[in-house]
């Protein structure tokens, strides 16, 4: 079994213009190189994996490099490389200040590579300060790390700063494609482009994802090779997803999303992956925004096929109800519940947008967030046998034909949820055809018959909305007659005595029944008559007053019934000054007995009493 190298070493650029990714500083280096204007001092900082050591030790190499030595020269005497993360003490930076103060044997420059260099404790810093300000001419060194944020200042102030960038999914998809030429593996553009992805940026990351799914699928590396090694979620499964949505099927939907658990996904990593989906269709809306999509030509075609079906608003709110269970999802309890309600929500999005009568006014809009019932999918699986049936016997509207009325007229049968007993009326109100020999006769309809049909076809909205229900129960309130004549209402005399004997009657009913609070209420003050019809009382305190309002109903219509008069008023009014009446402080009664007793104060001082 012969030794293998895995593609991150083995591919390992060897020049600048090997680097991926990074242009900017290459070229930077390369001209400072060429222009004798490098630094002594130089921090290499970004993301793991985007090439800050390789492009160290290209620097390294290069500026020793005079045209005479070999090609496979690495200078690797003049190049001393440190990780901080093991050699982090005070002692290791002064055995490595010792060591720069010996000139190179061979080149020109000493270069010290220290990786992890955040890694180095506050001690080590500081000693290395000094050195790093004012290094030898023949001593360069070049620092690494992913954590800027925790290198000290006035290290940072003595370096000359590279900021390495993430390698975006199109340069690492390329760079994928030329080693799997090099190795001779057929390999699909978006197999290469998933790696890419999953990679997030880091090169040595997808060479190490290339290699396992090399392993997994050998020669022949296809997309649904690399998902099911990756274990990440298909296109197909969220373009399905979508297609589903836009069908308005529940259903099938739910179904799609078990079948996912069922493959070890958990609703998280569903619900973010169906945003991104989305994110890419709405990037597809816009030619100029096309380029944002970093999935392979294949996938790109059916982004844009998709993108044609969908809307804006679909997409802006499938948005916002995706990021929303994403946030929401950590913290529910039932999870999967939280996931699929989601997914009903996306499914009812635009359904039954506008629904127009035959004038063309619009009668009803279903929310955006309505979730379909149930009876919407048995409906949609039995429209194609009720169009093989005889059409039934239609009834007339408005004295005319259906086929003068128009195709999208419905049997009045088909508005039961608007007014079941109107429905009843019009049928016997309208008797059926006769046949003649002329042809076919249909009686007049009365005019209530008329009025009420008129009313059903004006009004007809979807069962499905919330809107039906409001029709239904406006038009059984106006079937109502609530007019009142005001005039017809009693207006007897009655005394103030009759009055207060009334209203103590009620007081004793409402404490019998255990209202206590408004019966104590009541009872603060004795009512007085105003005006022969209004009846007043006076309380200590504001509570009182809202408490008898909240409670007047009841007592207003036993003073009305009981005294023959439907015209009496309750007026309530607030006087604090009363409430001294009803309650004393200590020391209030104390006065107050002091006052009819004066030998109290004789009897408190005799036994040393307190309050």
């Amino acid at each position: 079994m012969e030794h293998f190298v895995v593609s991150a070493r083995k591919y390992r650029p060897q020049t600048f213009k090997d680097v991926v990714g990074q242009q900017a500083i290459t070229n930077t280096l390369t001209n400072a190189i060429d222009h004798n204007h490098l630094a002594q001092a130089l921090l290499f900082c970004g993301p793991r994996g985007v090439g800050k050591t390789t492009c160290a030790r290209i620097l390294a190499k290069k500026i020793n490099q005079d045209g005479t030595e070999r090609e496979d020269e690495d200078f690797a005497f003049n190049i001393f490389e440190l990780d901080a993360a093991s050699n982090n003490s005070v002692d290791d930076i002064r055995n490595l200040i010792d060591q720069v103060r010996i000139p190179p044997q061979v080149g020109k420059y000493k270069v010290y590579i220290i990786d992890e260099v955040h890694m180095l404790s506050q001690s080590a810093f500081n000693a290395f300060l000094k050195t790093l300000e004012e290094p030898p001419k023949h001593a360069i060194f070049i620092l690494a790390t992913t954590e800027k944020h925790k290198i000290i200042p006035t290290i940072l102030s003595r370096c000359q700063i590279f900021d390495f960038k993430r390698i975006t999914v199109k340069d690492a998809a390329e760079y994928l494609k030329y080693i799997a030429e090099s190795q001779g593996i057929n390999a699909e553009n978006d197999a290469l482009h998933i790696i890419a992805q999953k990679a997030d940026g880091a090169m040595r990351d997808a060479l190490s994802i290339f290699d396992r799914v090399v392993s997994f699928s050998g020669k022949e590396l296809t997309r649904k090779a690399v998902t099911e090694n990756l274990n990440v979620l298909d296109y197909d499964t969220y373009f399905a997803a979508t297609d589903f949505m836009l069908e308005h099927n529940i259903p099938e939907l739910l179904l799609l999303f078990n079948k996912t658990l069922s493959l070890g996904f958990d609703g998280h990593h569903f619900i973010s992956g169906l945003a991104s989906h989305f994110r890419d269709l709405m990037v597809c809306q816009h030619q100029d925004t096309i380029n944002l999509l970093e999935v392979g030509d294949n996938a790109k075609q059916h982004y844009l096929e998709q993108s044609k079906k969908t809307g804006n608003s679909f997409l802006l709110k499938a948005l916002d109800l995706a990021n929303d269970c994403d946030l929401k999802y950590k913290t529910s309890r039932n999870q999967r519940l939280l996931v699929e309600l989601t997914l009903m929500k996306l499914a009812s999005i635009g359904f039954g947008a506008e629904k127009k009568n035959l004038d063309g006014n619009v009668v009803a809009e279903t929310p955006a967030d309505y979730i379909l019932p149930a009876s919407h999918f048995k409906n949609v699986q039995t429209q194609k046998k009720v169009v093989e049936k005889p059409q039934p016997e239609q009834k007339l509207i408005d004295n005319k034909p259906p086929s003068e009325v128009g195709e999208h007229a419905e049997p009045i049968a088909n508005y039961e949820r608007i007014s079941e007993q109107a429905e009843k009326e019009i049928t016997v109100a309208e008797p059926k055809p006769q046949n003649t020999e002329e042809g076919t006769e249909r009686p007049e309809l009365s005019k209530e018959a008329k009025k009420l049909k008129s009313e059903i076809v004006s009004k007809r909205i979807s069962a499905l909305s919330i809107s039906s229900l409001k029709a239904k129960k406006a038009h059984e309130n106006n079937k109502k007659d609530h007019s009142i004549d005001i005039n017809s209402l009693p207006r007897s005399p009655f005394s103030e005595e009759e009055m207060q004997k009334h209203w103590a009657e009620f007081v004793n009913e409402i404490d019998v029944k255990g209202r206590k609070i408004l019966a104590s209420n009541l009872n603060s003050d004795v009512p007085k008559l105003l005006q022969d019809t209004t009846i007043w009382i006076e309380l200590p305190n504001s509570t009182m007053k809202k408490e008898i309002e909240r409670e007047q109903y009841d007592l207003m219509e036993y003073l009305k019934t009981q005294l023959n008069n439907y015209f009496i008023n309750l007026k309530i009014t607030v006087n604090e000054e009363t409430a001294k009446k009803f309650a004393f402080t200590p020391e209030e009664k104390y006065e107050k007995l002091r006052e009819k007793n004066p030998t109290i104060d004789l009897l408190r001082q005799t036994f040393d009493l307190d309050l």
